[in-house]
């Protein structure tokens, strides 16, 4: 018989901590944050692996959201996002940036100082706020698609629009 693949021996891994911990599905939490990518790592620390590839989606939806709100030294094609959002949608931004600062700071006093229960709370915690935001990151997404096309057919100059 066949040895386990580096991902079937992650699975029964997670399964473990998932049980002790009462955490989120593998499928669910690879769904969100792709870590699968964890076979490849040998490691002591799975829960603090796996809060690091939470930390990595976060950050990068706190820097595009952050070039939206804040625009400077940004693409040009940011520009064209701003002009196809609403005051709406930009409330709403700032509600899920502030938010994501807010795990930031959490993400910095972990890298500091941890325990498996404290990466447990955070994994936990991450994972239900992210399933609130993501939902208002894709309704806002919605917006920038159904606006985008109107937006640069409506102004010919420079910088789309």
């Amino acid at each position: 018989m066949a040895d386990k693949s580096d991902l079937e021996n992650l699975k029964e891994d997670y399964k473990e901590i998932q049980k002790k911990y009462d955490l989120p599905e593998f499928e669910k939490l690879n769904e969100d944050f792709q870590i699968e990518k964890l076979a490849e790592i040998e490691t002591d620390f799975l829960v603090k692996e796996i809060r690091k590839f939470i930390a990595d989606k976060f950050m990068n939806y706190l820097r595009f959201i952050e070039s939206i709100l804040n625009p400077v030294n940004v693409p040009i094609f940011i520009f064209s996002i701003i002009k196809s959002i609403g005051e709406d949608e930009k409330k709403k931004l700032t509600e899920v940036y502030k938010k994501l600062v807010k795990c930031e700071v959490d993400l910095i006093k972990l890298d500091i100082e941890s325990s498996e229960d404290d990466e447990v709370k955070f994994v936990k915690k991450s994972y239900k706020l992210w399933q609130e935001m993501k939902k208002d990151i894709l309704k806002i997404v919605e917006v920038i698609k159904k606006n985008w096309d109107n937006k640069l057919e409506s102004n010919g100059s420079g910088y789309f629009g």
